[in-house]
């Protein structure tokens, strides 16, 4: 199922959402100018890895920490393909707004960060010997979407059931529903470890950075509300 819009009024103007989309499609498109093996290179070299994390934890490894820890940031900006960029930014431009509206500009930047780091120390928890690269926005993302959860839980979303039903269903029902299917898609691979030298569905990290998100916006407090934006 897929979000369309909610009706949850925010009462700013979401600059930092709108920023985040537009980096993440530049960088895309970025990407999209490069060769196959530029393009595996890149990946490699800012993709967060669990083995080489791992490694490194194990003291076992003798590349630069930096280079093992900084794509743990960078990893959270690159995409695989259009697919997984547009689904990422669609899921941001829905809930995003009202998250921001709600920390402040600032606040909201350093949760949606948290949010990633967390995802992706989550996924490495998990899938310690994973040795393919983690991309993608999605962790922090999915930050975004725990704090929803827990902010606007009656909100209705309008949610599209493909290929042509739409219905108005409780945010924390649409989420609670994203959430579960994330938590036993995680199970499932790890079960079956069909991820450890594999591409896939990083699972384990959108369950880490919901919890993230779940917790953060209890501990951020609410930015003071200046003027009303309007209902969308």
């Amino acid at each position: 199922m897929i979000p369309i819009r909610d009706d949850q009024p925010r009462f700013s103007t979401p600059y930092l959402t709108y920023f985040l989309i537009a980096f993440n499609i530049l960088i895309f498109l970025f990407e999209s100018t490069m060769d196959p093996a530029s393009l595996n290179a890149l990946a490699y070299q800012f993709g967060m890895i669990p083995a080489h994390v791992t490694a490194l934890v194990q003291g076992s490894s003798h590349a630069n920490p930096a280079s093992v820890l900084v794509p743990i940031l960078t990893s959270m900006f690159l995409h695989g393909s259009w697919m997984h960029v547009i689904g990422n930014m669609w899921f941001l431009w829905i809930f995003g707004d009202n998250i921001e509206d709600y920390l402040g500009h600032f606040a909201y930047l350093l949760f949606y960060l948290a949010s990633g780091v967390a995802a992706a120390v989550a996924q490495w928890a998990l899938e310690p010997h994973l040795r393919v690269p983690t991309l993608g926005a999605s962790g922090a993302i999915a930050g975004v979407l725990g704090a929803y959860f827990i902010l606007y839980p009656k909100a209705r979303v309008s949610t599209w059931f493909p290929p042509i039903f739409f219905f108005y269903l409780p945010a924390w029902v649409m989420l609670g529903y994203w959430f579960v299917v994330q938590f036993l898609s995680g199970a499932a691979t790890s079960i079956t470890q069909a991820s450890q030298t594999t591409g896939g569905i990083a699972f384990w990290a959108h369950v880490g950075g919901f919890v993230t998100g779940l917790v953060l916006i209890k501990l951020l407090p609410e930015r003071p509300r200046r003027y009303r934006y309007g209902s969308w």
